[in-house]
């Protein structure tokens, strides 16, 4: 029995069915996303949906749906479904499906009359290219099979209007056709594995409604042109395949294809291994690089993301740290650090964009980028590998912040000050008209606490591999921090430290940032400030789905995201729960209190099982709710949620064993 398997009642149930989405990437930019009965529900999703680069890489939908028809005796029965406005669903081919299953591949079964269908979608790895392969199960008499593509040609952001300049005609090639609706696009090439018939009825659907995105408050309405139709006959026991790719495909050998790319899946029969699955698509191998997408369906590469990501969705993505699979985890976490490493500038590296369109306004970015050489070391046990390859970098990115960059400067105290006017320079980064919600200019608490264990971190490397320089330059510099650290964020009234400091004095605020100065593996505080950190946490902030960025008594509290952006904005680190946190959580909790937590975190990890069937299947939103029932937000399937799972798990096995 399928781990994901949905049964007719949930599916028919669209109330249900339309709150579910899957995703399939193929680990090279492209994705494709709908619900579990292929209705879109967000101007995102699209069964081919990739990244252009000749539109600086910006991901486009090309593919936006396709309607299956099953006709016998001059009867059709259209499986496919869209939203118009006013709530309605035309055609309503949801009430036909009586199956859906993850796994090896998205699987929809339908039955109506003697016809029983049954539909796997696959993305093809490394390739721009989604396989559709229908085969019919049952069949009572002749039956013809219709497929008919709804085209967007759009970026992903910007719903597509119906228009008198889109070329609207098909070219015959190899059992389909290709189109080019714009200049500069590529061209779709539409095929099937079987001669057909391709019938030209260029045609504008007007108005489809994506329902996420009302909820969301942006533009919610989008035409797609239909260029046709496909017909085939298909007999009991047959399977066609369906291909939409940027390159002609060989429609003879799809088959074999579809095939040999369904036995490379990852098996989805646990919640560990949802995970795993999901943490293999957030990376992206593109040309020489090598990188971290931070969330599906709208986010990119982010340089903060990634490092923070990272180790939980390669090193703590595989069963042991020996083995051919935990080589090839540990050669892809590298192959990031490096993609990274290259776009370094002035000891900072791009929190968004690449090259002449890179934002270099993370502070913390270069601080995550030590913890996650800290994790690969740690998982390799290769420490004259790391000092050799990425020594230079460490030193590099220390210097340049004592020297000071463009928004951050070391203080006579030791402490990093970080401030930019109309910049959030944390990753508390939302911004509503044209201000930070919450600024945090001056000391943060976890900016500092990265500081001194990056410093640290080095300055033991250094020692081991003496250089002698290094060594001269910074080693006072932990016991000045050490000194200045308490003094400047400990908070005695609450019993735990501010979350920054700044002209003003202390900000008071019960807020997770102090988490890192407890899980970190040099801590600026002793053991005793360390246990009262992680008490006011779980007594304040640790909710069943993550860590709430606000505790509820802060009159600024805001328990719901939802809403249009600037609400959603202003809640989204005033109260929301982010799961991605609960890593530094229990890090923290178990190197103070050992085997004795270990039943309260694997009670904390359990909790997100259940979200392998909601939301976004097999994986882990985004963000939660502040408030019960907690309900999942933001993107379907975020890179530091499902990396700081796995290596919660991870670090619950390891004290297990000691």
């Amino acid at each position: 029995m399928s781990y994901l398997k949905f049964n007719k009642e949930e599916l028919v149930n669209l109330e249900y069915s339309l709150n579910r989405e899957m995703l399939s990437t193929n680990r090279a930019g492209s994705y494709m996303s709908t619900t579990i009965v292929c209705c879109n529900t967000r101007k995102y999703h699209g069964l081919l949906v990739s990244p252009i680069d000749e539109f600086d890489g910006e991901r486009h939908v090309l593919l936006s749906a396709l309607d299956e028809t099953i006709i016998q005796h001059d009867k059709a029965f259209n499986f496919g479904i869209h939203r118009y406005p006013n709530s309605i669903y035309e055609p309503r081919g949801h009430k036909y499906i009586v199956d859906f299953q993850y796994d090896p591949t998205p699987t929809i079964e339908y039955r109506v009359g003697g016809v029983h269908l049954r539909k796997e979608l696959l993305m093809v790895h490394n390739e721009d290219q989604v396989l559709i392969r229908y085969t019919l199960l049952e069949a009572t008499s002749n039956t013809t099979l219709r497929l008919k593509p709804y085209l967007a040609f759009r970026n992903a952001h910007a719903p597509s209007k119906a228009n008198t300049y889109a070329d609207v005609k098909s070219k015959a090639i190899e059992n389909g056709v290709s189109n080019k609706l714009y200049v500069g696009f590529p061209t779709l090439n539409m095929q099937l594995s079987k001669r057909c018939e391709f019938v030209a009825v260029p045609d504008w659907y007007n108005n489809v409604e994506y329902s996420e995105e009302i909820k969301r408050g942006y533009d919610a309405h989008e035409d797609l042109l239909v260029p046709g139709y496909f017909e085939v006959a298909i007999k009991k026991g047959e399977s066609i395949i369906f291909s939409a790719s940027l390159k002609e495909a060989a429609t003879a050998g799809l088959g074999k294809k579809f095939n040999a790319e369904i036995a490379k899946r990852p098996e989805k029969v646990s919640f560990k291994g949802c995970l795993k699955n999901a943490a293999d698509q957030f990376i992206v191998r593109r040309g020489k690089n090598t990188e971290v997408v931070a969330g599906y369906p709208w986010f990119g590469r982010w340089g903060r993301d990634t490092f923070i990501a990272l180790p939980g969705i390669t090193l703590s993505a595989t069963c042991t740290t020996t083995g051919s699979d935990a080589k090839e985890k540990a050669k892809t976490c590298k192959d990031v650090l490096d993609t990274m490493s290259n776009e370094m500038q002035g000891g900072l590296f791009p929190n968004i964009g690449h090259g002449d369109n890179a934002a270099f306004n993370s502070v913390d970015a270069p601080m995550w980028y030590f913890w996650t050489i800290q994790q690969y070391e740690e998982f390799t046990d290769d420490r004259a590998g790391v000092w050799k390859t990425y020594g230079k970098k460490m030193k590099a990115i220390l210097d340049a912040f004592r020297k000071g960059t463009s928004n951050a400067t070391v203080h006579e105290n030791g402490l990093i000050w970080a401030e930019q006017p109309y910049r959030a320079l944390t990753w508390m980064d939302a911004i509503v008209g044209g201000h930070p919600v919450t600024p945090r200019s001056g000391y943060q608490v976890e900016i500092n606490a990265l500081w001194y264990n990056a410093i640290c971190y080095t300055l033991e490397l250094a020692r081991e591999f003496k250089d002698t320089k290094f060594i001269k330059d910074w080693k006072d510099m932990p016991a000045l921090i050490e000194s200045t650290y308490k003094p400047i964020f400990w908070c005695e009234e609450r019993k735990h430290l501010a979350d920054y400091v700044d002209g003003n004095g202390q900000n008071i605020f019960t807020r997770p940032n102090q988490i890192f100065a407890a899980s970190l593996k040099y801590s600026p505080i002793s053991e005793n400030k360390r246990a009262c950190v992680l008490e006011a946490v779980e007594r304040e902030l640790l909710t069943p789905k993550g860590i709430r960025t606000l505790a509820p008594k802060n009159p600024l509290y805001e328990g719901r995201y939802e809403g249009d952006q600037a609400t959603r904005d202003r809640a989204y680190h005033q109260g929301t729960a982010w799961p991605w946190l609960i890593g530094h959580f229990i890090e923290g909790m178990l190197k103070l209190h050992g085997k004795a937590f270990i039943s309260k975190a694997k009670w904390i990890v359990e909790q997100f099982e259940e979200d392998m069937t909601s939301y976004g299947i097999s994986s882990i939103a985004e963000v939660y709710d502040g408030d019960p029932p907690h309900s999942p937000g933001g993107c379907i399937s975020q890179a530091w949620s499902v990396g700081e799972v796995l290596r919660s798990i991870r670090l619950i096995e390891k004290y297990e064993k000691t």
